[in-house]
């Protein structure tokens, strides 16, 4: 009888991995509990920490090099009353060229996100904040 339970439990166990097979990838949503350490609870039944978690660069904070065009040089004077800014006198303009700046996109306590989950693994990628915020 031992051996017809065992040949039972192991056609089940094909039969559903011949299913999971089927399916590439499983999406997920989650909600950001805590940013340091990053803390994803996953549909209100599994808790992720940054060791399960592969952020993708819409979730994270990232440095970028931009280029600026010319720009006229302005300073405050306060003596203008619609902008409090006039033109400097002689007029001149600055070339910006290159320069870095940081774009603030990581994670808030509270975000929606959705995930990817490593078929058949323990990490989970998030794709994106979903919702709008950001």
């Amino acid at each position: 009888m031992a051996d017809a339970n065992e040949l039972v439990a192991a056609m089940k166990k094909a039969a559903t991995e011949a299913v999971e097979a089927g399916k590439p990838v499983n999406v997920f949503f989650g909600k950001v509990k805590a940013v340091k350490p990053l803390n994803i609870d996953v549909e209100q039944k599994l808790l992720l920490g940054e060791k399960q978690l592969i952020l993708s660069r819409s979730v994270t904070d990232y440095k970028i090099t931009i280029t600026g065009g010319n720009t006229k040089d302005y300073y405050y004077t306060g003596s203008t009353a619609e902008s409090g800014t006039a033109a400097v006198s002689p007029p001149h303009i600055h070339a910006i060229g290159k320069t870095e700046i940081t774009v603030h996109n990581g994670l808030d306590v509270g975000d929606e996100v959705l995930l990817i989950r490593q078929q058949e693994g323990q990490k989970f990628f998030v794709i994106e904040r979903i919702g709008g915020a950001g």
